[in-house]
């Protein structure tokens, strides 16, 4: 039997191949489940030495009936589905991967845009129906000369800032209430509140982890800020924005077009008003995803583990035991 135990709650994956190559240092076996309801999570990770988790969530409950585990890691860069504070009371780590999809998640970011600027989506649709000339129906104006916003100035921001970097944009405005404003400044970007970004930006892109402070950091309210021909890109997290106000806001015409990867449910739900917008293009939360982002994040959530049975801690913790 090996010494450690490993689980992970959720495969989204198939393949280990990775995990097990970074495992090779210790004796460790790695037990992929797919856990459905909490009762099964608890009698199945109650003895587990390292949780590698997805979706999958673990809350207070499950947590304090870990009696082995020492760190929980996390494939991604949130953790909202994990419990920290709980882990903390217990003496567990908690890790995340931050760094491993800067470029792809920025990437899509870019392409939803750019496909709104556009109307690649609603083009698509029409043309297979039979339709043409459209230009009358969603009329395109040029990125040169407009203004971007970015709600959160973190890495992938900042990775997005670069790529647009030669599109002609008159500014770039950037809203990050815990970045100094020098700091913003020095990077080539505009420091902003979040009401004269939503204000002035031709168009916006959130870049904001979920917390308590960002829930529907972007509602109804700040919707109305918005200019009638603004363009909203989300490749956050679902629930940074209301997403009732922004179908009604869409179908009101308040907004010109959004391109949204992430959803306050998902699969977004067959009967979410968003699947009726024409004004809406659709992302199945994969910004994230590419073949290379995949190996990355694959190695470096099995490289937290490993660091913490070796007897140290985990190379991205999130919290301090």
């Amino acid at each position: 039997m090996a010494e450690y135990r490993v689980v992970v709650t959720d495969d989204r994956f198939g393949s280990y191949t990775q995990e097990n190559e970074v495992f090779r240092e210790i004796d460790c076996s790695v037990e992929v489940l797919e856990l459905k309801d909490e009762q099964e999570t608890i009698q199945s990770l109650k003895y587990a030495d390292a949780v590698l988790v997805n979706l999958h969530p673990l809350p207070a409950k499950v947590i304090r009936t870990l009696e082995k585990c020492r760190v929980i890691s996390r494939y991604g860069v949130g953790f909202d589905n994990v419990d920290v504070d709980a882990a903390t009371a217990a003496g567990i780590w908690v890790a995340r991967v931050p760094d491993y999809s800067f470029e792809d998640v920025s990437d899509q970011a870019l392409a939803l845009l750019l496909g709104c600027v556009r109307k690649i989506a609603h083009k698509d649709r029409r043309i297979r129906e039979g339709g043409w000339d459209l230009k009358a129906e969603q009329p395109c104006y040029r990125v040169k000369g407009k203004i971007l916003g970015l709600i959160g100035y973190g890495a992938i921001a900042r990775t997005l800032h670069r790529k647009v970097s030669g599109l002609g944009l008159t500014k770039v405005l950037a809203f990050d209430p815990y970045l100094d404003h020098q700091v913003v400044r020095d990077s080539g970007a505009e420091p902003a509140d979040l009401p004269v970004l939503l204000e002035t930006a031709d168009y916006i892109s959130i870049h904001v982890p979920l917390n308590k402070e960002t829930h529907h950091l972007i509602g109804l309210e700040q919707l109305k800020r918005c200019k009638n021909s603004a363009i909203l890109i989300n490749t956050s997290r679902g629930p940074v924005i209301d997403e009732a106000a922004l179908g009604q806001i869409l179908q009101d015409g308040g907004l010109a077009a959004a391109g949204l990867d992430v959803f306050e449910t998902e699969p977004l739900p067959a009967d979410s008003p968003l699947r009726k917008l024409d004004n809406v293009t659709l992302s199945d939360h994969s910004g994230f995803y590419s073949e290379e982002s995949i190996v990355e994040l694959k190695t470096k959530v099995a490289r937290n583990v490993l660091e913490v049975l070796k007897g140290g801690k985990p190379i991205y913790p999130v919290n301090q035991i």
